[in-house]
């Protein structure tokens, strides 16, 4: 599977992912670069998919990427599986905004639907 670098070392990837995952699983919606919510995307959707399987191995699975957030877990399990029982798939959205004015790096706001 491609994915994309990000500038970053492995850890330090992985952690920014974490962590923008949960924004986006506690928020509901997070605006970022385009390149990070292309990234971030596949990771919410496995973290639903998780949740709508609903098994014990799901669960641990979950709480390993996001680096043991209980309550980030129990909202994607109790709530957004039973959101998305009826959608095989395509949980997020992404809508272009403004490029940044520093770096004139796009900007996008990533949504669940």
């Amino acid at each position: 599977m491609a994915y994309r670098k990000l500038g970053r070392d492995t850890q330090v990837r992985r952690s920014i992912l974490a962590g923008l995952t949960k924004d986006v699983i506690n928020h509901e919606s997070i605006i970022t670069t385009e390149t990070r919510a292309k990234e971030v995307r596949k990771f919410v959707d496995k973290m639903i998919t998780y949740g709508k399987d609903g098994s014990l191995v799901s669960r641990r699975k979950a709480l390993a990427f996001l680096h043991n957030d209980k309550d980030t877990v129990a909202k994607v399990f109790n709530d957004l599986a039973k959101r998305y029982e009826s959608r095989d798939g395509g949980y997020t959205r992404i809508v272009k905004l403004a490029e940044r004015r520093g770096d004139d790096a796009l900007e996008v706001k990533l949504e669940l639907v």
